[in-house]
């Protein structure tokens, strides 16, 4: 995994972002608000450690597609107990024709990767502006390793949050895998958040 800072201030409550494949840190860019928030992402492996996690007297996690699973997997791993987990356009089966995404659509994304293919990913999303950089190679490496590394563990979230018109993790598929009085629909696609919106409201 990698790690960046999306605002380093010193508060005492920190937000922790495990965001989606290949996209970074653009899609939060204009989110208002959240005190120190520090994002995190390529899933190849996690074995990252985040020691600044224990100077912190609250965490809340918000993990968005892909990150959903990938999230799952590392707090299991490092023994992390958020004190709030909120689900946004993902699952806990990343690789999935029912509840995720169809695991033979995952290797053709991988074989078939090109900046082309890319910039068609993200307008599919929903994300807004211009398509992101993207290394070929290590992003075709992540989509493996996820595909590879399965289904995370059952874990209770605080908020689950799905798109009506997600066509990346099809909206469906979230209603299918998740059961959960935490649920919350949402108007918009697979990239969900826009300017003027706040921290506070998807960690709500």
């Amino acid at each position: 995994m990698k790690a960046v800072w999306l605002s380093h201030s010193g508060v005492e409550n920190l937000t922790l972002v495990f965001g989606g494949w290949a996209l970074g840190p653009a899609p939060f860019a204009e989110l208002e608000g959240g005190g120190d928030v520090l994002f995190v992402d390529d899933y190849t492996q996690l074995d990252a450690e985040l020691p600044e996690l224990a100077d912190y007297d609250r965490l809340d996690v918000l993990a968005f597609s892909f990150g959903v699973a990938s999230a799952v997997h590392w707090l299991e791993g490092a023994g992390v107990n958020p004190d709030r987990l909120v689900a946004v356009s993902g699952t806990l089966f990343p690789a999935d024709a029912e509840k995720g995404i169809a695991p033979d659509m995952i290797n053709a994304t991988a074989d078939n990767l090109s900046a082309a293919s890319f910039a068609k990913f993200c307008r599919r999303a929903g994300f807004e502006g211009p398509a992101p950089q993207i290394d070929i190679h290590a992003a075709q490496a992540e989509l493996r390793a996820i595909l590879q590394r399965g289904p995370a563990l059952a874990r209770r979230f605080d908020r689950v949050w799905i798109p009506h018109q997600d066509r990346i993790i099809p909206t469906k598929a979230q209603e299918a895998a998740w059961q959960s009085s935490a649920i919350r629909r949402i108007d918009g696609p697979h990239v969900p958040f826009r300017a003027g919106q706040s921290w506070a409201e998807w960690l709500a």
